[in-house]
This record gives C-alpha cells, sequence and structure tokens, in this order.
C-alpha cells in the first residue's frame, strides 16, 4: 500500500477545477479577442472598413433608443442611442468604436465576476458524496449520487455524512447540525434530515426528497444568476439618477443648437454627458466588490447585501455554533455517595470512550488532561440512542446519560438535597448524570466555551458603528447569561424557539433598526429571512446557507469587521 502511494504523481490524480479553469480561459480568449480586433481595426483595417463596422456595431444601441422613445422613455437607452447616432452622423467613427469597445469589456467583467461567484458559492456549499448505499428489494447497492432519484431508500450509518434531503422511514441516530444546542439532534422515523449533516452513531434509513439537480445548491445557484436579486439599491439609484440626467442632456444639447446654430457643438453635449459612467461605474464598483469579498472569505449573493450590512446599526447572533465552536468541555464534576470527583470522570471516561459523539469526546478528554487511567472493569456496554449507555459494572448496572434517562427511564431517585447542589453548582451548564447500582454517583457539568475572538470581534463591532448586539439562545436563563456575560454582551434572550427569534427581527424592524443576523442553525433560518441582511457561518446547515445573504468561509468571527469595512468603503 505504502509503494503504491509513493508512486502517485501529481499529474495522475484528476483535477477538480476544471469548470473554474474553463471559465479562466473563456474569459482570456473573448478579451484577448476584444482587444486584439480593436488593434486590428485601429491600426490595420482601411477607413471603409473602420465605418461599416462603426454602424454595425451601433446598430444594437439605437435600437434600444427607439425602444425608449416608442416606451416614452428618457433614460440612458436614449441618450446612448442618440450619442451613438449623433457621432455617426457627424461622421465621429473612431468615438463610436471606442465607446463600444469599452462597453464590451466592462459586460465581460461583470459576466466573469459574476461566474466565479456563483461558481465559488456551488463550491463551498457542495456535499462531497460520490456515491451512497441505496436500498433495492432486500439488498443494499452502492451506487453514484447521479443514480439516487426522488422516493428512492438509501442508507446512512455510523460516521458518514448524509448526502441528500429526505424524511426518515426506519431506524435511529444522532445527526450533529450544529444547529439546536451543542448536543447532537436525535432522528427517528418521521424526521427530517439535510444533505450536509453527519451521522454521530446509529444507522437511518431515509427517503429522498430531492435528487441532485433540485437540491438548495442548484436554487442558490439560480439565485445568483437572478439579476434583479443582484443589484444593490445604490446601483438602482444610481441608474435612475443617470437616467434622471437625460432629458436635461438632450435639452441642453437642443439649447446650445438654438444658441449658437452650430450641430457639432449640439452633438458634442451629448458625448460628454456623463450619466453613462454613473450608469456604468456603479455596477462595475459593486461586482468589483463582491469578488473582493470572495476572495477574503465571504460570499455574498448580491450588492444590495453590502449596502445593508454598511448601513446596519444591530447585529444579532445566535450562541451555539456562532458565538460559540459548538465543541463541548468539561466544566465541573459533581460527585456524590462515597465517589470522588476523579472517580466519577474516570469511570465516565471508561463508558463514554465507545462512543463518538461530542459529549463523549469532551468526558474522554477531561480524563486524559488529568491523566486519570482506566481500565476495561465493565461488562459490554449498550448504547440507547439518544439517552444514554448503559452497562455492568463490579456486578452493579452503570448508567450515563440525561436527566431523563437515568431520572424516569432507569428510576434513579435524585434526593431533594442532591437536586439543589446540582441546580447551585451546575445551573449554567448541560449535564450528563452517572448512576451506579440504582443511585446517583455524580454529575458531569458540560459548556459550549465562546470562540476565543469572540469578544474581540463584539467590541470592534462597536467601535465600526453597531450601536446593539444582542445574542439568542435555546440555552437555559443561565448558561445563556454566563455567555453573554463572557462577552459583554448586554441584551440576551434565552430559551428561545424559531418563531421567538423571529419575532424579534421584526419587532427591531419595526423600531426602524437596520439588522444583521448571524446565524448557523435549521432553527435560525426565519430569522436569517425576515433580516435586513443575514449571515451564515462557515459549518452551518444547508437550510442556513441557503436563506442567508452572505455565507463566511472561514470561522474566525473578524470576518465581520473586514466585511463592515469592505462594505463602507464600497458606498
Amino acid at each position: 500500500l505504502l509503494d503504491f502511494v509513493s508512486s502517485i504523481k501529481a499529474a495522475d490524480v484528476p483535477a477538480n477545477e476544471e469548470e473554474e479553469n474553463d471559465l479562466d480561459s473563456d474569459f482570456k480568449k473573448k478579451l484577448f479577442k476584444l482587444v486584439a480586433g480593436r488593434f486590428v481595426l485601429r491600426r490595420f483595417l482601411p477607413a471603409p472598413v473602420r465605418i461599416a463596422m462603426a454602424y454595425i456595431k451601433a446598430v444594437p444601441y439605437i435600437k434600444e433608443a427607439v425602444k425608449s422613445i416608442l416606451s416614452f422613455k428618457a433614460d440612458v437607452a436614449l441618450l446612448d442611442g442618440a450619442a451613438v447616432g449623433a457621432a455617426l452622423s457627424c461622421r465621429m467613427y473612431s468615438e463610436v468604436n471606442s465607446i463600444i469597445f469599452l462597453l464590451s469589456v466592462s459586460e465581460l467583467l461583470e459576466e466573469y465576476t459574476r461566474k466565479r461567484t456563483k461558481n465559488a458559492l456551488a463550491e463551498s456549499l457542495a456535499v462531497k458524496v460520490d456515491k451512497v448505499w441505496k436500498i433495492v428489494g432486500d439488498e443494499h447497492i452502492q451506487v453514484p449520487m447521479s443514480q439516487v432519484e426522488k422516493d428512492d431508500l438509501v442508507i446512512f450509518r455510523d460516521g458518514t455524512m448524509i448526502a441528500v434531503d429526505g424524511t426518515v422511514v426506519s431506524g435511529e441516530a444522532m445527526v450533529n447540525e450544529s444547529s439546536f444546542s451543542t448536543l447532537a439532534v436525535r432522528k427517528t422515523e418521521g424526521s427530517m434530515v439535510y444533505a450536509g449533516t453527519a451521522i454521530e452513531e446509529g444507522s437511518v434509513v431515509v427517503k429522498v426528497m430531492t435528487t441532485a439537480k433540485n437540491t438548495r445548491i442548484s436554487e442558490i445557484v439560480d439565485m445568483i444568476e437572478n439579476g434583479e436579486r443582484m443589484k444593490a439599491g445604490v446601483q438602482s439609484r444610481a441608474e435612475k439618477i443617470a437616467d434622471g440626467f437625460v432629458p436635461y442632456t438632450l435639452g441642453l444639447s437642443l439649447l446650445v443648437y438654438l444658441f449658437t446654430r452650430n450641430v457639432t457643438k449640439a452633438l458634442s453635449v451629448l458625448m460628454v454627458d456623463y450619466s453613462c459612467a454613473i450608469k456604468l461605474s456603479t455596477p462595475i464598483s459593486v461586482i468589483s466588490a463582491m469578488r473582493e469579498a470572495s476572495t477574503r472569505g465571504f460570499l455574498v449573493k448580491g450588492g444590495k447585501h453590502l449596502e445593508s450590512f454598511a448601513a446596519a446599526d444591530v447585529i444579532v447572533f445566535d450562541k451555539t455554533g456562532t458565538l460559540t465552536n459548538a465543541c463541548p468541555v468539561v466544566e465541573k464534576v459533581i460527585p456524590f455517595c462515597e465517589y470522588t470527583e476523579d472517580e466519577v470522570l474516570k469511570i465516565s471516561a471508561c463508558l463514554e470512550e465507545h462512543f463518538p459523539h461530542s459529549v463523549a469526546k469532551a468526558i474522554v478528554k477531561a480524563a486524559q488532561e488529568k491523566d486519570l487511567k482506566h481500565e476495561e472493569e465493565h461488562a459490554e456496554v449498550e448504547y440507547v440512542v439518544a439517552h444514554g449507555i448503559a452497562t455492568s459494572l463490579h456486578d452493579k448496572r452503570a448508567i450515563i446519560g440525561s436527566e431523563h434517562f437515568v431520572a424516569e427511564d432507569e428510576n434513579v431517585e435524585i434526593s431533594d438535597e442532591a437536586k439543589e447542589i446540582i441546580e447551585r453548582e451546575g445551573s449554567a451548564f448541560s449535564k450528563i448524570y452517572l448512576a451506579i447500582g440504582g443511585k446517583l454517583a455524580g454529575v458531569i457539568c458540560i459548556s459550549d466555551p465562546p470562540r476565543k475572538e469572540a469578544a474581540e470581534a463584539i467590541a470592534k463591532l462597536r467601535k465600526k458603528g453597531i450601536s446593539e448586539v444582542i445574542m439568542l439562545t435555546g440555552d437555559h436563563e443561565s448558561a445563556a447569561n454566563r455567555t453573554a456575560e463572557l462577552l459583554g454582551i448586554t441584551r440576551c434572550v434565552s430559551q428561545a424557539l424559531p418563531e421567538d427569534k423571529a419575532n424579534l427581527i421584526s419587532q427591531l424592524k419595526e423600531e426602524g433598526k437596520t439588522v444583521i443576523m448571524v446565524g448557523d442553525g435549521i432553527n435560525d433560518s426565519p430569522a436569517l429571512a425576515l433580516s435586513d441582511v443575514s449571515v451564515a457561518m462557515k459549518d452551518s446547515s444547508d437550510l442556513a446557507r441557503e436563506v442567508a445573504d452572505i455565507t463566511l468561509l472561514t470561522s474566525d468571527l473578524n470576518s465581520l469587521i473586514v466585511l463592515r469595512e469592505l462594505s463602507e468603503r464600497l458606498f
């Protein structure tokens, strides 16, 4: 195997950038063709050919001008047509060719930049799964994703990525969505699953709802290609201003002719009019800023979202996976009965190390950091999906999991005194309960600490003109307040359901605020959709990235400051 791997050459590996390379190559060819054509036209072709080319190229502009006249519109298309027609009537053929050349180059640049942005977005959302296991009769057959169709049954097991949107028809699994909480989400029969999420444990059979051609990725790409959705408000205003100049320009040209009786002077007014420059430079500036954003780690679905980001005065953050890493750690251990903290942690790690979910990893890591070596003294463990672990330890039943699993399913009594201690010492944390021999042995307190740069990023945003920072979370009040205090956030809304988050955004907008919403989960999607400009984190759910106006390609919250500066500089 090692000999085989060492023999692989870079040239043998299939390139996955063919589409982007083709786009670059096509752009260069078209640009070269334009420049070469312009050079040949000016230097080598005889005057009759140059004149003929000027007339041929001018036809589309004159047609648009005629349409404007027939529609009773005084817009830039009319001015362009009038200027080109006037230049032709005055035999200013070189000027006609120059104007049309510059317009052609700008259109080519805009098309190229949009396509590059679209491709970068599609690549960031693409689910890198080539084959899946499809159920056909009583057999499981591995097939390419291209052969998966709507209503097919596909099975996904431990440690695999879900590659389709669909409904669970059988099985049970914990799916990491980095959405509702730091804990993975339990999926059973009837639950929805989304492409791009991963199974931490268990397995499910999923009925496919969408084929590869109808995924959210393709929907976003279609939206990117929609020109009206791409426009910034400033771009629309610039077009209105440019169109608004047209009647005055035409009137001024007429006055010059009436006072001077000189056709050339009158036509020169049309030629030097700068409304075309306003209309042309603004979209190029916007699209250039969008391209700049993509190179710096953001995908912006339209220039208008940069404008909203520059104007915003309130920013609302989801907590889990946005202000935090969705990477749990053990904060403290509360022992009961005759057990010590180290014993509780040691036994818990011994049980949890058999399962790869995020909380289990946090417990095992905490035991390793305290150098608590544990022997396999228990019997084979039994994993109850979304509940906990059960086994036999020294002839006693040992269980670890949620309070519901330990107290209600396993009927372990938790005294009022124990509840008071747990509430006092662990109210700010998620909790895992350990019981041995029918008695509570200890409670492990788990937290999801803030990102290391979060506090600094929030402080910088305030300096950049954000007057209010709000945190939304589905966590309990005490856990939410603890995170808010660490980050210097004064307004925090806890135990918020998706509709609560959406209602807050609506309320802020009714107060006249321009709101940025930053989130990563399925439960953030209603709020993301309602905000003035929405931002999805790098590891967001597929649904959140579809709804969001801007997607971060990095997990660093300082990216928001860079985005604010970029959007401000654009305007």
